[in-house]
C-alpha cells in the first residue's frame, strides 16, 4: 500500500513539475516544498556516478527513445538517436529499467560497470498481439476503434448449448437476452450499445463467421479461437449498409507448424429449471373461485362435498388434485458435450480439424406412448481448416465446416408452457391402469370445454411429435498473394464461399382414447367411460433448403519505412442468397444479395500516432435504381501518450493512449421479412370479390394491393461518434478502458401513422425516423501474482440510453401520450393509485373507471382531471423493457495445478410487465390459478397487505387487463453466471501415456438469480413468459491434451 501511495503521489508531483525537455542526465524539475515528500528523490542530493551505455534490439541496430529509469524512482531519460544515453544515478547499489513498447523489459544493476550495453529482445506476444477488425487484422496497440474481444478460454467455462449465452457479461458493450431454454430454440436476442433504431427487430448486429456471413449460435466452442464485437462507426464503416447496428466477427481456430497436438474434451451435465410457476391445488382453487363468484354476485359451484373431497383427497379419480408441473416434469434434464480436435502441420502445411457432439434432453417425463415425445436435441458439428503453403508467396485456405441437427418436440398446436398456465389441478387424473383420466363434469358440476382444455396430457401424451433435421455446409476457398515483386508489403487475396442448408421436417400424429371416471350410486364401484377411438397414425414430411455465395477480392498493402508504418485495403465483395424461404411465395422467396466495395487506409508513426481512414460503398436491392449505393466513410485517430518524451521520467502510468472516431454507418432492414420497398407489398390474389356481367349472384376473385411502394426510399444512416481512453498501471497490474459514444440515427425506415383515414392500404415505408443514443462502457482489469499463486479480477459496466427524436404520431391531446421523447421500448400505462375502499366510494370523489367499483378493485389516477380514467390518462412508466445498463464481474485464481474462476452478471434500469395470463385469475374465464395471486389478492381481512385487486370476472378489464405501475416490476438482475474449479494434471508419469496434461473440472451455470420479479424470469418481457424455463446447469468434464 506505501509503494501505490509513493507511485500515485509520484504521478502528481510529476504533473505539478516545471514542464522542460528531458535531456541526457537531467531531472525535471519541481517544487523544492515537495522534494522531501517525495520517495527516492532525497537521495538525489547524495553522491552520483556517470552511468553511459548504448541500446539495441536483436538485429544490433540502435534504438532511439527507449526509457531508461532507476527503479523506484522518476529519475530517468532516453536513448538519442543513436540508441546512446547517459544518467547520473546515485552511488549505491541500484537497478536501471530499460523498456520500449513492443520490446520486453530489462533491468541491470548497476555495480561497477558504468559502461552498458544492453540489448532489447522484442515482445513477441505484445508485438504479434493483433486485432481481428472487419476484413483483415491490425495490430492491437495500434487499433483506433471501439473493439472488444472474447478468447476461447473464456468461451469454453461455459457449459451451454449456444455460443452466444457463453458471452453474457462478458464483453462490454454486448447485451444478451435470453428468452427460452427449450433444446434446439434456445437463441437469445443479442444488441450491440442498445438499440438505436425505432424498435429492436431491426437492432441487431451482422455476424461474420471466418468473413462470411453466417449465424453462430449452433458452433462448438472448440472450434472458436476468438469472437470479436466491432462497436463504433471506424470498426464498421466497411460494412457500410449492414454495419450501423454493430458487428460480431467470430474467427475459428487454425493449425500451427509442429507435432500433432490432440485434445479430447468430455462433459456431462444436469439442467434444471431456474424458475417454475407454482399453481393453486385444487381446494385453494375452488374456494378462490366460489369467492370470485360471490363477489360478482353469482353462486358458488363447488359444494362442501366437492371441496371435501378436494381437500382430503378421498377420491382422487373423481376429484382429482394435481401438481402437474411435477407429474410431466423432470427435476432435471440431461447434457453432454464431447468433441475431440486435431491440430499441427509442417512449414508447407497446417491443419486443424474439430468434431464435437452435443446431446441435450428435455424436461418433460416419458410416458409409455412407444416413442420418444419429449424436446430433445443432438447436434454434431465438423471442421477442417487447412493452411498450404503453395509457394513462399502464395497462401491458400481451405475451410470446411457445418453441423447435423435433430430437434424434437411434442406436437401440440398450443405452447406446452402457455397450457400449463390455463390448466386446472382437477382437469384430470393423469394415467390410471394405462387409461388417460380425464376429469367429468357430472362429477364436479364444471363446464365441459372449460375441462377439455384443462388437461395437459391433451397437449403430448400420446398426440406424436415434430421432428427436424437440419444439415449445413460451409465451404471456403482463399488464395493470399504476395506481389513483393511489384512493391514490398503488397499482396492479393481472392475469397470464395458457398453455403449450404437443408432441412427435413417430420409430422407425426393420432388422437388417442381417454376416460372418465365414476362411481356406480348403489354399489360404489369404479367404472370408466372411454371417449374417442385411437385413430391411425398421421404422417406428413416437408423439405426445403436453402444456399448462398459470397465471393471477396482484395488488394492489400502493409509497408514500414522507418517509423512510419502505412497500410490500405481496396476490396469488392457480392454476396447472394437463393431461395432465402422457399415456403413463402412472396418477395422474400426471391433470391437476394448484396455488393460493394470496401477502402481503408491507416497510418502509424513510431506506435505513437494512428490514423484511421474506413469507407464502404454498398448497393442494398431493397431501394430503387438510383437511391440503391450509398457511400459510409469513418476517421479515427489515436495518440499513445505514454510514448512521449514528457511521460518518460515516471514509473506509474505503463502505457496510456486516447483514441477518437467518427463515420456514418448504415440500415436497410426493418425487420427480417421487408425487402423491396420501392415496390407495392405482396398483392392478395384473395383479397375481394366483385360482381361481372349481368350474373349478379356470383362473385369473382379479386387481388389488393397490402402496401404502397416508395421508389424515393433509401437506407436510414446512423452518425457515430467514439471517444477512447486505453490504460495499464502499476506495473501493468491494473489496465482498463473507457468509451464514450453518440449516436445520432437518422432517416429511420418506418411508416406513417397520419394519414387520411380513407386510404384502405398500408402507407409507404419512409424515411422519417430520428432515435438519439449514447452511453459510455468502462473495463477494468487487475491482474497480480504473488509466487505460484496468480489472482485476477475483472469488471466491464456499460450503459446506453436512447431517445426517440422524432416518430410519425397522430396528434395526441395531451404530452404524456407521446412517444417522441421516450426510450425505445418505453412501457405506457395507467397510474396504479392503490384499492378502493369502502371510504372513495362514500366519498363520491373517485374518477368514473367505466365500471361498478367496489371495495378491493384497482383505481388509477386521473391525470387530465376530467374525472373520467379512459386511454388519457396512460403515461410513460418505469424504465424500457431493454436493459439500459448491464455488467459483468469475472473473479479468479490459480494456483500449483488449481484454477477457479466465477463470472455475475447482470443488468438494471429495465422493466417488466407480468404477462396477463400471469396476472388474470383464472385466465379470465376457467383456467389456471398461481399460487401467488390467492396468496396477495385482496379481501377484506387482508386491505392493508393486499399486493393484488379482489377475485373479480366483472372487474377483469380494470383490475388486471389494464397495464399500469401494478403489474410493471423491475427487472433488474444480477446473476452467477458461471462457477467452475478445477485442477490440472502434469508430471513425468503422463509422458509414459503420451499425454501432456489432464484437467478435470466442475462447472455451474446460472447458479444463483437475484432480482425483484420472482414471478417470472427477470430476462423474459411479457410475451415470452409462457417459453420453456431458462436452465440453471451443473456440469462436470475432462479435458486429455496428447
Amino acid at each position: 500500500m506505501e509503494k501505490l501511495v509513493s507511485r500515485s503521489l509520484m504521478l502528481i508531483l510529476i504533473g505539478m513539475a516545471t514542464a522542460q525537455n528531458i535531456q541526457a542526465g537531467e531531472r525535471m524539475s519541481m517544487p523544492t516544498s515537495f522534494k522531501k515528500q517525495t520517495t527516492g528523490l532525497s537521495h538525489v542530493s547524495q553522491q552520483t556516478i556517470s552511468v553511459k551505455g548504448n541500446v539495441r534490439d536483436q538485429s544490433g541496430e540502435p534504438m532511439a527513445g527507449v526509457n531508461v529509469i532507476v527503479e523506484g524512482t522518476t529519475i530517468g531519460t532516453m536513448t538519442d538517436s543513436n540508441g546512446n544515453f547517459t544518467l547520473n544515478v546515485p552511488s549505491t547499489s541500484i537497478k536501471i529499467k530499460f523498456s520500449y513498447i513492443g520490446y520486453e523489459d530489462q533491468i541491470v544493476l548497476i555495480k561497477n560497470n558504468r559502461n552498458l550495453n544492453i540489448t532489447l529482445n522484442e515482445n513477441s506476444e505484445m508485438l504479434d498481439e493483433v486485432q481481428i477488425i472487419g476484413y483483415g487484422t491490425q495490430k492491437k496497440i495500434t487499433v483506433t476503434g471501439a473493439v472488444s474481444s472474447v478468447g476461447t478460454k473464456d468461451i469454453l467455462k461455459s457449459p451451454v448449448p449456444n455460443i452466444a449465452q457463453a458471452l453474457t457479461g462478458k464483453v462490454p458493450g454486448l447485451s444478451t437476452i435470453q428468452y427460452s431454454g427449450q433444446p434446439g430454440a434456445d437463441d437469445p436476442a443479442i444488441f450491440v450499445r442498445g438499440i438505436g433504431s425505432l424498435d429492436a427487430k431491426r437492432a441487431a448486429p451482422l455476424v461474420m463467421v471466418d468473413g462470411v456471413e453466417r449465424s453462430f449460435f449452433r458452433l462448438d466452442p472448440n472450434e472458436i479461437e476468438n469472437i470479436t464485437v466491432l462497436k463504433d462507426a471506424s470498426a464498421t464503416a466497411v460494412f457500410g449498409v449492414r454495419g450501423a447496428n454493430g458487428v460480431i466477427l467470430v474467427t475459428t481456430k487454425r493449425g500451427e507448424e509442429g507435432k500433432a497436438q490432440i485434445s479430447v474434451s468430455t462433459s456431462a451435465s444436469l439442467q434444471k429449471p431456474i424458475r417454475l410457476y407454482e399453481y393453486a391445488n385444487s381446494y385453494d382453487y375452488a374456494v378462490a373461485f366460489n369467492e370470485k363468484l360471490t363477489n360478482d354476485g353469482a353462486s358458488p359451484v363447488f359444494g362442501e362435498k366437492i371441496l371435501d373431497a378436494f381437500k382430503n383427497h378421498t377420491d382422487p379419480l373423481l376429484y382429482p388434485d394435481m401438481d402437474w408441473m411435477e407429474l410431466i416434469l423432470k427435476p432435471t434434464s440431461f447434457q453432454s458435450q464431447h468433441n475431440l480436435s486435431i491440430s499441427g502441420g509442417t512449414d508447407r502445411v497446417r491443419y486443424f480439424t474439430s468434431v464435437g457432439i452435443l446431446t441435450q434432453d428435455g424436461l418433460f417425463r416419458s410416458f409409455d406412448a412407444g416413442y420418444n415425445s419429449n424436446f430433445t436435441y443432438n447436434r454434431y458439428n465438423y471442421r477442417a481448416n487447412l493452411d498450404i503453403d503453395v509457394t513462399r508467396s502464395t497462401l491458400l485456405k481451405i475451410n470446411l465446416g457445418g453441423r447435423l441437427e435433430d430437434t424434437k418436440e411434442p406436437n401440440t398446436k398450443s405452447n406446452l408452457f402457455t397450457f400449463l398456465t390455463r390448466v386446472t389441478p382437477f382437469g384430470g387424473a393423469g394415467l390410471y391402469d394405462g387409461k388417460w383420466i380425464h376429469t367429468s363434469p357430472d362429477n364436479i358440476g364444471w363446464d365441459k370445454g372449460a375441462l377439455e382444455n384443462a388437461d395437459p396430457f391433451e397437449c403430448f401424451f400420446g398426440k406424436g411429435y415434430n421432428q427436424r433435421i437440419y444439415n449445413e455446409i460451409n465451404l471456403d476457398l482463399s488464395l493470399q498473394q504476395k506481389l513483393d515483386f511489384l512493391t514490398k508489403g503488397l499482396s492479393l487475396n481472392i475469397k470464395g464461399s458457398y453455403n449450404s442448408g437443408y432441412t427435413h421436417r417430420k409430422n407425426r400424429y393420432k388422437e388417442i382414447p381417454y376416460y372418465t371416471a365414476h362411481r356406480d350410486p348403489e354399489t360404489n364401484e369404479l367404472f370408466f367411460r372411454k371417449f374417442r377411438e385411437e385413430s391411425q397414425l398421421y404422417f406428413e414430411e416437408s423439405t426445403d433448403r436453402g444456399r448462398n455465395w459470397y465471393l471477396e477480392g482484395s488488394l492489400n498493402y502493409d509497408r514500414k519505412f522507418g517509423k512510419h508504418q502505412v497500410g490500405a485495403l481496396i476490396l469488392y465483395n457480392q454476396w447472394r442468397d437463393q431461395y432465402p424461404d422457399p415456403a413463402q411465395f412472396d418477395y422474400v422467396s426471391i433470391p437476394r444479395g448484396y455488393v460493394g466495395l470496401v477502402g481503408r487506409a491507416t497510418y502509424n508513426f513510431d506506435n505513437r500516432y494512428m490514423v484511421d481512414f474506413n469507407v464502404g460503398y454498398n448497393g442494398s436491392e431493397n431501394f430503387a435504381p438510383g437511391h440503391r449505393y450509398g457511400i459510409f466513410p469513418a476517421f479515427s485517430a489515436g495518440w499513445i501518450l505514454s510514448e512521449e518524451k514528457f511521460m518518460k521520467n515516471q514509473s506509474f502510468i505503463n502505457y496510456l493512449k486516447i483514441r477518437g472516431s467518427y463515420g456514418i454507418v448504415g440500415n436497410d432492414l426493418m425487420n427480417t421479412k421487408s425487402r423491396f420497398f420501392y415496390l407495392p407489398d405482396a398483392y392478395n390474389p384473395y383479397g375481394t370479390s366483385y360482381n361481372f356481367g349481368v350474373d349478379v349472384s356470383g362473385n369473382r376473385d379479386g387481388a389488393t394491393e397490402l402496401q404502397m411502394g416508395n421508389p424515393l426510399v433509401s437506407w436510414e444512416k446512423a452518425g457515430k461518434q467514439n471517444y477512447g481512453l486505453d490504460f495499464s498501471i502499476l506495473d501493468e497490474h491494473l489496465s482498463g478502458s473507457f468509451d464514450y459514444f453518440i449516436e445520432k440515427r437518422h432517416d429511420i425506415l418506418t411508416t406513417r401513422n397520419t394519414a387520411p383515414n380513407f386510404i384502405a392500404i398500408t402507407m409507404p415505408v419512409v424515411n422519417i425516423g430520428k432515435v438519439d443514443n449514447k452511453g459510455f462502457e468502462l473495463v477494468l482489469k487487475w491482474n497480480h501474482s504473488i509466487g505460484d499463486f496468480k489472482y485476477w479480477i475483472n469488471g466491464n459496466l456499460s450503459y446506453a440510453k436512447n431517445k426517440i427524436v422524432y416518430k410519425d404520431e397522430i396528434p395526441h391531446k395531451y404530452p404524456w401520450l407521446y412517444e417522441t421523447g421516450q426510450s425505445v421500448g418505453q412501457p405506457f400505462g395507467f397510474i396504479f393509485d392503490g384499492f378502493v375502499t369502502e371510504a372513495d366510494l362514500e366519498s363520491g370523489k373517485l374518477p368514473d373507471h367505466k365500471l361498478d367499483l367496489k371495495p378491493g378493485d384497482a383505481k388509477y389516477k386521473d391525470l387530465n382531471g376530467d374525472n373520467i380514467i379512459d386511454d388519457n390518462d396512460q403515461c410513460p412508466i418505469g424504465n424500457p423493457i431493454y436493459p439500459q445498463l448491464t455488467a459483468g464481474i469475472t473473479a479468479g485464481f490459480e494456483y500449483k495445478g488449481f484454477d477457479f474462476s466465477m463470472l455475475w452478471a447482470g443488468s438494471g434500469k429495465v422493466s417488466r410487465f407480468i404477462s396477463a395470463g400471469l396476472r388474470v385469475p383464472f385466465g379470465g374465464g376457467n383456467y389456471g390459478l398461481l399460487q401467488y395471486m390467492i396468496d396477495d389478492h385482496w379481501t377484506p381481512k387482508t386491505a392493508e397487505t393486499a399486493k393484488t385487486p379482489r377475485f373479480s370476472g366483472a372487474a377483469n378489464a380494470n383490475n388486471y387487463t389494464r397495464n399500469s405501475t401494478l403489474w410493471l416490476k423491475d427487472a433488474s438482475y444480477i446473476r452467477l453466471k458461471n462457477v467452475q474449479i478445477g485442477y490440472t494434471f502434469k508430471g513425468e508419469w503422463m509422458k509414459k501415456i503420451h499425454l501432456k496434461n489432464m484437467r478435470i473440472y466442475a462447472s455451474g451455470e446460472n447458479l444463483l438469480t437475484f432480482d425483484h420479479l420472482k414471478i417470472a424470469d427477470p430476462e423474459a418481457t411479457d410475451d415470452k413468459q409462457f417459453q420453456y424455463p431458462l436452465q440453471m446447469i451443473f456440469n462436470i468434464g475432462l479435458n486429455l491434451n496428447f
